[in-house]
């Protein structure tokens, strides 16, 4: 039985004014992803990489195309639904880790479930699990100025999966970090993709990050012009 896909795109365009002129960021792309992908956008600088990682992700719109996510259209959502569905089905891991500097590691993961409505004890524990699962069952009271800059990146991934989201959207995760350490990292992403089944959409700019990753689409001013699913 074929896999139903868990994301369409369909003719997709982000257009900005720029002065008096028009950039046309992503200029009518169509592509699917499968639940467990684990897929790399890259493209030189001004492709439309974090354009179109803003826009899967719900931080930005585009000017036109469709977008849905397990048949929802997803673009059409009203602002509150829209966040909403930000907050509780999506993942995030920015390259600045966008932590909370006088809070714990553990206070920095288990936020959100605040957020969503959680008591603070299943807060704790959910946060708990997702620090194991990055490697960093121990390291839950060090705030953030105690943690390496590979630490730092795995409290932000944890973050991003207690919640159990449908898609992690990575935005060049390791682009401050050593190569030892965004190994470190990209093998977190790779655990969780193989061993939880985890739909990763990352983007990136190193070729030698393609070897974690199931799949490559590359994007050039505005335009997919590579598609590729690596063999199991």
């Amino acid at each position: 039985m074929k896999e139903k896909s868990m994301i369409k795109i369909k003719d997709l365009t982000r257009y900005y004014k720029s002065g008096e002129g028009i950039v046309r960021a992503l200029n009518g792309v169509s592509f699917e992803i499968k639940k467990g992908e684990f897929i790399a956008i890259m493209g030189p600088s001004g492709s439309g990489k974090t354009t179109m990682l803003r826009i899967l992700g719900l931080l930005d719109k585009p000017t036109k195309g469709k977008y849905t996510i397990n048949n929802l259209n997803v673009v059409h959502l009203p602002e509150e639904e829209r966040n909403y569905y930000r907050l509780t089905q999506l993942g995030y891991v920015f390259q600045d880790y966008a932590l909370m500097d006088e809070m714990s590691a553990l206070e920095n993961v288990y936020v959100l479930s605040l957020m969503e409505g959680k008591s603070k004890k299943e807060s704790i524990a959910i946060a708990n699990s997702a620090l194991i699962n990055v490697g960093l069952g121990d390291k839950g009271n060090r705030v953030p100025d105690q943690l390496s800059g590979g630490e730092k990146q795995r409290v932000a991934v944890a973050r991003a999966i207690a919640k159990k989201p449908r898609i992690l959207f990575a935005d060049e995760p390791c682009a401050n970090l050593d190569t030892q350490t965004s190994k470190q990292v990209l093998e977190v992403f790779k655990t969780l993709n193989k061993k939880f089944g985890q739909t990763i959409v990352m983007v990136t700019h190193e070729d030698w990050h393609t070897k974690y990753v199931s799949r490559i689409i590359n994007l050039k001013d505005g335009l997919i012009v590579g598609d590729k699913r690596k063999r199991k």
